[in-house]
């Protein structure tokens, strides 16, 4: 197995899950693109179904309808072969501030957690930094045993999409 070298992009771009408190999760990763690319990408739905669902969840995305507006709404819709019927994700953006913040609610339940993505380019690459707050620990600990596994599949897969672009 090598070793990554520091500098190297793959040292860059790794993305860094962590637990920040027992109600926060917080996932970092510097993309090589200008803020204003990696932003469409979390904002226009073509662009999002190409790389929010991890590849090796066996899952796909039915519908992505977003409302990328403050006040717009947001509503996924999941197949998984283990289940009869789709998921349903849903919520409100509380804030957009383009190329800069998104805020969401995640209202499928009373566990849903508010999100909070920003951008910070320097230099034309661009840190994201997702935040999420949960109501609960439970509620936490339940999301990182669950959908938190798959965030560095998904960032490695927004990665290729950006490289591509």
């Amino acid at each position: 197995m090598s070793k990554v070298k520091e500098g190297s992009s793959a040292a860059i771009n790794r993305t860094d899950v962590k637990r920040k408190s027992d109600r926060e999760l917080v996932v970092t990763r510097t993309f090589n693109a200008p803020a204003h690319i990696v932003f469409e990408a979390w904002s226009n739905p073509e662009l999002f179904q190409r790389w929010w669902v991890p590849k090796s969840a066996g899952m796909s995305l039915l519908s992505c309808d977003m409302d990328i507006r403050t006040g717009g709404a947001y509503r996924l819709v999941f197949s998984h072969p283990a289940f009869d019927q789709p998921m349903v994700f849903f919520g409100t953006y509380t804030e957009v501030t383009p190329h800069k913040r998104l805020v969401w609610t995640n209202e499928e339940s009373d566990q849903g957690a508010v999100t909070t993505v920003t951008f910070e380019e320097n230099a034309g690459d661009t840190l994201v930094t997702l935040h999420e707050l949960y109501p609960t620990t439970a509620a936490l600990d339940e999301a990182l045993a669950g959908s938190a596994e798959g965030l560095p599949e998904q960032f490695a897969q927004l990665d290729e999409l950006l490289a591509g672009r």
